[in-house]
Parts: C-alpha cells; structure tokens; sequence
C-alpha cells in the first residue's frame, strides 16, 4: 500500500473556484480510477493557505505501478481540463508512510 501525492497547479480564476474544479477533475477522473485494481480508498483535497493556486490531492493505492498505469491513462482525459483550468500538468510522488511513534 502506498499514498500518492498530487499537486495541481491551478490558473488564478481555477483557485478561486477549487472546490468546483476539482470536482469537475473528480467526475471526470471517477469511473477511471474507481475501477481500477489498484483503487484503495478515496482522495482528499488541500487548497494551500499560503499558494491558493496549489491543490494536494492525497489518496492510497495498491502499489506504484499501479498508480503510474492509471495517471498515464488519465493523461488524454485530462487535457482539456489543463489547458482550461492548470498553470501546468500535476506533479505526482508515491510515497510509503512511517510508522513513526508520537506517543
């Protein structure tokens, strides 16, 4: 199981309508990833304080491969929804979380 870290690089106007641009992102994007083999659980979206044209999306997968095959597929479904509402493509990082203990 790992967590895949996107950060959307949204235009002005995108920012200041995140939550309907990343929902049109989402219902673009939903039956692709929802049935994918891969799919673990659902994403969720932070709007930076700091940057409000940066959105995180943070979600689980099964694995990075499996992650990679399905952002290469979403590619060609998502180039109009770049061209009308991101600065640039997302970036995208797998990361594997640490069993620190805060206690």
């Amino acid at each position: 199981m790992i967590t895949v870290i996107e950060t959307w690089h949204l235009t002005s106007d995108a920012a200041d309508n995140a939550l309907a641009v990343l929902q049109e992102m989402d219902d673009l994007l939903d039956d692709n990833a929802h049935h994918h083999l891969g799919w673990a659980g659902h994403a969720r979206f932070f709007q930076h304080a700091s940057d409000r044209k940066r959105v995180t999306m943070t979600y689980p997968w099964e694995s990075a491969e499996q992650a990679a095959r399905l952002i290469e597929s979403e590619i060609p479904l998502l180039k109009d929804f770049y061209n009308r509402h991101c600065e640039r493509p997302r970036d995208v990082a797998f990361t594997h979380e640490l069993p620190v203990d805060v206690e």
